[in-house]
């Protein structure tokens, strides 16, 4: 059995079967009415006959009863003209006067006979002696035009009945289409819903009765999401401003202490713990950050900077960082500082796992696409779709990050409609690869 998942589908099959039901079933029951009708009215024809032929009985001064049919009903009931009969019978049954030479019966008293012959009964007080009077109409030689509108009927009303009955299925189609509107438009204002955008609601206006409870309860529920990621976001910032203060003042500390045993392990560590407090707080910036749609940013710029700025680190790690690709300007849609900060941590990552000795590249292309790549041992390919969860790390045994760094790169990709790739490399190590619009190109719905 065939199932639609699309609503309108659904409705608009169920109409159809419908429609071929009623196109079937409508002209038949038309066709019932019509021969009903039609027999209702002989039957009516022949009682009347019937109660005419009772009007011209009578009885003689001898006891015996005389039919005085005028001329035109003789002709009517003549043998010659053969459409219609009438037999007048006594209570005992014997025939008293008949239309046909043959005397027999040729109805059942008020009831319709079977084959081509019909007709009615009725019974006659005529000088106190009961007399039953039948009249019939043999089927063979009916009303032609009654004939051809019955043989007709089917083949001209049926055909006129279906493109009637497809024109409504058309016009029911659109009726539907225009009251579900609502809901095709509320459900394209839940695409913009997400951990940026929780403060989108779905639109209220002309939703049908039915549906409203539903889309309240929505509504409802977002309003909670957004409370809880209000709280989680605000208790973030407050965890990472609340952690930068004893760390400046353990590492302040731990500059007057010289050079004794240890220091420099203390020093790396507080370091590491600095690194991940800036990364808290650049989630709880990026999960409450707005773009301006009209704003624009050099990313050959922008790589440039981020190259400046961490190449100290990198040296101090034997590894050394270029930057490649395009000279011009590269005019993108985006947040320069957001830009910057995810950049960076494609950087910091790649100088991490790159091999000691070896270059890390960041190469900047004029389609609006930077690309990252390291000498490392690459990544295994099962966790392609999971190295930008965040606190997700592939070695569980490093202790020189919390796994945040990918996440705010997917995060700040996601705010600016861009996209974030990854890929091992022929040669070796694995390439990131962030693409985004041009400051010329419109974004596709």
């Amino acid at each position: 059995m065939i199932r639609f998942k699309s609503l309108t589908s659904r409705i608009v099959l169920l109409h159809i079967v419908a429609v071929a039901v009623a196109a079937i079933l409508l002209p038949l029951i038309l066709l019932w009415l019509l021969n009903s009708e039609v027999n209702h009215l002989h039957r009516d024809a022949m009682r009347d006959q019937a109660e005419a032929l009772g009007e011209r009985l009578a009885v003689k001064p001898d006891g015996t009863i005389a039919l005085d049919l005028p001329e035109s009903l003789k002709d009517l009931y003549s043998e010659a003209y053969g459409r219609y009969q009438y037999d007048i019978f006594d209570r005992s049954g014997r025939v008293l006067f008949s239309s046909h030479k043959n005397a027999g019966p040729i109805v059942r008293p008020d009831v319709e006979s079977p084959g081509t012959i019909s007709g009615a009964s009725v019974s006659r007080d005529i000088g106190g002696q009961t007399v039953h009077i039948r009249v019939a109409e043999d089927l063979a030689h009916r009303d032609v035009i009654i004939d051809d509108i019955i043989a007709n009927f089917f083949r001209r009303v049926g055909w006129i009945t279906i493109p009637i009955l497809l024109t409504l299925l058309a016009i029911d189609i659109v009726i539907f289409r225009r009251a579900v509107a609502p809901l095709l438009r509320a459900s394209e204002e839940a695409k913009n819903i997400g951990p940026a955008r929780t403060d989108v609601r779905l639109p209220t206006e002309q939703i049908p009765s039915e549906i409203l409870p539903l889309v309240t309860a929505v509504n409802q529920a977002l309003d909670r999401l957004e409370d809880g990621f209000r709280v989680q976001r605000q208790f973030t910032a407050d965890a990472a401003h609340q952690l930068r203060t004893p760390l400046a003042i353990l590492r302040t500390r731990l500059g007057t202490l010289g050079d004794r045993v240890g220091t420099q392990e203390l020093d790396a560590d507080i370091e590491g713990m600095s690194r991940i407090v800036g990364q808290l707080l650049e989630i709880a910036e990026l999960d409450t950050l707005v773009l301006d749609p009209s704003e624009t940013a050099d990313l050959r710029a922008v790589c440039a900077e981020v190259v400046g700025s961490i190449a100290p680190y990198a040296l101090a790690r034997q590894r050394d960082i270029a930057l490649k690709g395009t000279p011009d300007a590269v005019r993108i849609r985006g947040n320069a500082e957001m830009l910057q900060r995810a950049i960076f941590n494609l950087a910091d990552n790649a100088i991490k796992y790159t091999a000691p000795d070896t270059s890390v590249d960041i190469e900047v292309r004029d389609d609006g696409s930077v690309r990252v790549r390291d000498c490392g041992p690459g990544i295994p390919p099962g966790e392609h779709g999971l190295i930008f969860q965040r606190f997700w790390r592939g070695d569980r045994r490093r202790t020189d990050g919390a796994g945040l760094g990918l996440s705010i790169v997917h995060g700040v990709a996601e705010d600016h409609a861009a996209t974030v790739a990854v890929e091992n490399l022929p040669t070796g190590g694995a390439q990131f690869t962030l693409r985004f619009r041009l400051a010329g190109e419109v974004a596709s719905t």
